[in-house]
């Protein structure tokens, strides 16, 4: 017959609380992921849209325009 011995109440509260803080973290660490997933797919989004005015803006005011962005004006690059 087997003989069985039970881990003092220090012990088995050691493992039950080193157990769920991991998986508490575990669990934020995906989290996390998910987040930098989600701004990634913005960024994306922002230089997409950004790259689209900038066409848009190229066809209306020349390859050569230089916009303040303080002011909103248009200028023509000087050689």
């Amino acid at each position: 017959m087997e003989k069985t011995v039970n881990l003092t109440t220090e012990e088995l509260e050691f493992i039950r609380n080193g157990s769920a803080d991991y998986t508490k973290i575990k669990v934020s660490l995906g989290e996390l992921e998910l987040q930098k997933q989600m701004f990634f797919r913005q960024a994306e989004k922002i230089v997409d849209a950004f790259s689209n005015n900038e066409k848009v803006l190229i066809e209306k005011y020349g390859a050569d325009s230089v916009i303040n962005m303080q002011t909103g004006e248009v200028t023509q690059k000087q050689n």
